[in-house]
C-alpha cells in the first residue's frame, strides 16, 4: 500500500528513478530546496510499501509581482485591462510519477491534496504548464476539472510550446479565471510570469 507524505529534504537523495521520463523536467538541489523552504506545505511524495519514493509534487502559492491594474480583484474586469496578471493561485511546478507506478492515481491524488491546500489559502485557481504534445498528461488533468487557458510558444528549452491549464478554485464562484478554447490563444514566453 503506497501512502502520501510530505516531502523532506532527504528524499531529494531517493527519487531520482522517479524522473526517468523524457517529459520530466528536472532541476537543481537548490531548486528543490527553495521549494521545501518556502512552500513545505505544497511539496509532497508517494512512498511505496517499500519505502521507495513513486511519485513527488512540487507546488507553490503566488500572484504576479506588479499590483493588481484594477483594485480589488475581479476575473472579469482585470482580465481584460491586463490579460497576463495572476492573482493569488496555486502552481503545480513539478508532477511526476515513477513509471513502474503509473496508473494507481498518484497523480490525482497528490494533485487534489495540492488544490485543496490551495482552496484553503483562498486562492483563485490552480495553474500547470505541460507540454503541447504530452497528450497523457492533458487528459490526466482534464479528467481533473483542468482546461487550456493559453499556449505558451517556445516555453522549454527545446522550443516545444506548453499549454498553462487551469483548474478553478471555490473563490472563482464565476468561473473568470478560465476560458474556452484556450489552445488558439497563443502568447509569448516572455508575457508568462
Amino acid at each position: 500500500m503506497s501512502s502520501i507524505r510530505p516531502m523532506t529534504a532527504m528524499d531529494l537523495f531517493y527519487f531520482n528513478p522517479t524522473n526517468l521520463d523524457h517529459l520530466t523536467e528536472t532541476y537543481n538541489v537548490g531548486f528543490y530546496l527553495e521549494y521545501l523552504s518556502k512552500w513545505p506545505d505544497l511539496c509532497r511524495v508517494i512512498e511505496g510499501h517499500d519505502g521507495k519514493i513513486e511519485a513527488y509534487i512540487l507546488g507553490k502559492l503566488e500572484s504576479s509581482p506588479y499590483p493588481c491594474p484594477n483594485p480589488p480583484y475581479s476575473p472579469s474586469t482585470t482580465g481584460k485591462t491586463d490579460p497576463n496578471y495572476l492573482p493569488w493561485h496555486g502552481h503545480v511546478t513539478a508532477l511526476t510519477v515513477a513509471p513502474a507506478a503509473r496508473r494507481l492515481g498518484h497523480a490525482t491524488m497528490l494533485t487534489e491534496a495540492l488544490e485543496k491546500a490551495c482552496d484553503d489559502a483562498n486562492a483563485w485557481f490552480v495553474d500547470l504548464f505541460v507540454r503541447a504534445e504530452n497528450k497523457v498528461a492533458q487528459d490526466l488533468y482534464k479528467k481533473m476539472g483542468y482546461s487550456v487557458y493559453r499556449r505558451v510558444v517556445g516555453y522549454y528549452n527545446d522550443e516545444a510550446d506548453a499549454f498553462d491549464m487551469r483548474k478553478p478554485l471555490n473563490r472563482d464562484k464565476e468561473k473568470g479565471t478560465v476560458r474556452e478554447d484556450g489552445e488558439n490563444v497563443a502568447v509569448d514566453p516572455n508575457e508568462v510570469w
